[in-house]
């Protein structure tokens, strides 16, 4: 990556004074790399993460039914959506943003949302209404966020948010000895692909200033719940975000269109690495189920980002999505045991 732009410093700057108000959790003197010393938590806390879903007409119709199958798993005590809540090739309009707000609302659990690039980062494609992004990421966040600090879906809980930072859908918390965060990394390389849709060939400076203030944000969260772990508040730390970073179905990736994830990389393998405890991804964008380590000793994710040091400890899940999210989700839930503290299952619908 190129030498910190003046861009990039008075989104940091920004971001600092945001920290003063925003809630943060203390580091822990426990050594770099030391589990924390406590007793496991009780297993049986599940909760259900979908994305790209509904995804086109069809399934936009059968959609409450597909929340109302999570609804029955009585396992099940909370719910993440990692964004693209419409297929890439449809309008981005306010009012569909309502009536897939109206559906979550369906979700008897609690409901952690962070967006998708459909909602907003691509909606400068012309069959998508032709708008600016930054607008309809505006209009997301009007939408879904209207009352941050606070879950979605029919019963909403408390969440530590950043509005503070005015990026209200980065969350995290924690439960059942685990501590979760959503992160708002996403598709068409967080936002820096140019809007060619409405004429530009190259990134705009309002856009490459929301992206990097964003980015900054996120990692800053990222910070924060590997302190809470560290503090004491979980034997495993999950991230959970749209972007997928390590597209396997990729065959010869341009780092052009990943440079805007390098930043990200790096944190997870340094934060990774301090806390030395078990680490869980879970991402949309690539929509078929898959589960690896791309950030494991010897990976070609490592030199591709050219980030130093490794990961091993991180495994990454995608999620179904598309055609095949409407007919599964994915299932995770605490054991109890701190060697492996969460199972991970794909749950047929229907």
């Amino acid at each position: 990556m190129p030498p910190t732009s003046p861009l990039r410093r008075t989104a940091a700057t920004v971001l600092a004074s945001g920290l003063v108000a925003a809630a943060t959790v203390a580091a822990s003197p426990l050594a770099a790399g030391a589990a924390p010393a406590k007793p496991s938590k009780t297993p049986g806390w599940s909760v259900a993460i979908v994305g790209d879903v509904p995804y086109g007409a069809p399934a936009l119709e059968t959609f409450p039914a597909y929340v109302d199958a999570i609804n029955a798993d009585r396992d099940v005590r909370m719910v993440t959506h990692l964004g693209d809540i419409k297929s890439g090739s449809t309008r981005c309009d306010t009012s569909y943003f309502h009536a897939i707000a109206q559906d979550f609302g369906r979700f008897d659990d609690p409901l952690v949302y962070t967006p998708g690039d459909n909602e907003w980062t691509d909606c400068h494609r012309q069959n998508n209404g032709g708008y600016v992004p930054l607008e309809r990421l505006d209009a997301v966040r009007q939408v879904f966020f209207a009352k941050p600090g606070r879950t979605l879906g029919g019963h909403r809980v408390a969440v530590r948010s950043q509005a503070a930072l005015g990026v209200p859908e980065n969350v995290r918390y924690s439960r059942a000895g685990v501590c979760l965060a959503a992160l708002h990394v996403v598709g068409s390389n967080n936002d820096l692909a140019p809007w060619d849709g409405i004429g530009y060939t190259e990134p705009t400076p309002e856009q490459v200033a929301e992206e990097q203030h964003r980015m900054d944000a996120t990692l800053e969260e990222v910070r924060s719940v590997f302190r809470s772990a560290r503090a004491g508040d979980g034997d495993a730390v999950v991230l959970q975000q749209q972007a997928d970073m390590f597209d396997p179905t990729v065959v010869d990736p341009d780092p052009a269109d990943y440079s805007a994830f390098e930043p990200l990389v790096q944190e997870l393998v340094d934060r990774s690495t301090e806390w030395g405890g078990p680490v869980y991804l879970f991402n949309g964008d690539s929509h078929a189920f898959h589960q690896d380590r791309p950030l494991a000793t010897g990976s070609p994710w490592l030199s591709f980002y050219g980030v130093s040091g490794s990961a091993d400890n991180l495994r990454r899940t995608t999620v179904d999505g598309s055609g095949l999210g409407e007919s599964s989700y994915v299932k995770v839930s605490t054991t109890g045991d701190r060697a492996e503290p969460l199972t991970i299952q794909r749950v047929p619908v229907g």
